[in-house]
């Protein structure tokens, strides 16, 4: 991925009379692992909503590079899921050409061994779901991982594998979680949606906390309020 792979113009986006964009615009380079942090869970998703392209923003427009291929973890996902079949059915749906043997192969590296291949969407837990759409993404073979919430649901196992491979993945990362201690290990730049626009330092999460400048930077965008929420 080469720099300005992705250049939005100063978005704006509203959604039932709230604000959730405020002129926001960022430029991405190649190998950021950038965490998007802030108060409002629907500011972060419909962010991502915009890029995946499943929706518009009121203002502003964007790009990406001709090289650039994405796969788009979202928050909510039982559409995926409406139609009842056997996992190993749901997975080839995803990859033309292959076969069983390759399905139950790629659903034991996500933790579903054995007979737990077989089981049928209709019954699968959050966090089962959470996996089998993590599967479909690491399918896509993309450069741009685009992540809302991709912890939700899931075990300490399963968090621990996606933390290990998140931070092996040499490409482009966008992604949202309230997890601390995946957001400190995974990023290295951190961008904070405001109700006055973005901050967005390249740094750690754990320097971005501890950072005066930006807890005085917050303060202006906040009206007083220095401390954040994830």
């Amino acid at each position: 991925m080469k720099n300005e792979d992705l250049t939005p113009m100063f978005w704006t986006k509203t959604i039932n009379g709230e604000k959730v964009l405020n002129n926001f615009s960022m430029v991405l380079n190649g190998g950021d692992k950038v965490a998007f942090v802030g108060d409002s869970s629907l500011s972060k998703t419909a962010l991502f909503q915009i890029l995946a392209g499943e929706m518009e923003p009121d203002s502003g427009s964007f790009r990406w590079g001709l090289t650039v291929t994405t796969s788009y973890f979202c928050k909510e996902n039982s559409r995926f899921f409406e139609t009842e079949m056997p996992l190993v059915q749901w997975l080839l749906q995803y990859a033309p050409g292959e076969g069983v043997n390759f399905a139950r192969s790629f659903l034991g590296r996500m933790l579903f061994s054995g007979e737990e291949a077989m089981k049928k969407t209709g019954v699968l837990s959050g966090g089962e779901k959470v996996r089998c759409m993590l599967s479909k993404m690491m399918l896509n073979g993309s450069n741009v991982l685009l992540l809302d919430e991709p912890t939700n649901h899931l075990d300490l196992e399963a968090i621990t594998s996606l933390n290990e491979g998140l931070m092996d993945f040499p490409e482009v990362i966008l992604f949202a979680s309230h997890d601390h201690q995946f957001v400190s290990t995974v990023a290295n730049r951190i961008v904070e949606l405001t109700p006055e626009g973005s901050i967005d330092r390249l740094m750690s999460f754990d320097d971005y906390l501890a950072s005066a400048v930006v807890a005085k930077e917050r303060e202006a965008h906040y009206c007083g309020r220095s401390a954040l929420a994830l």
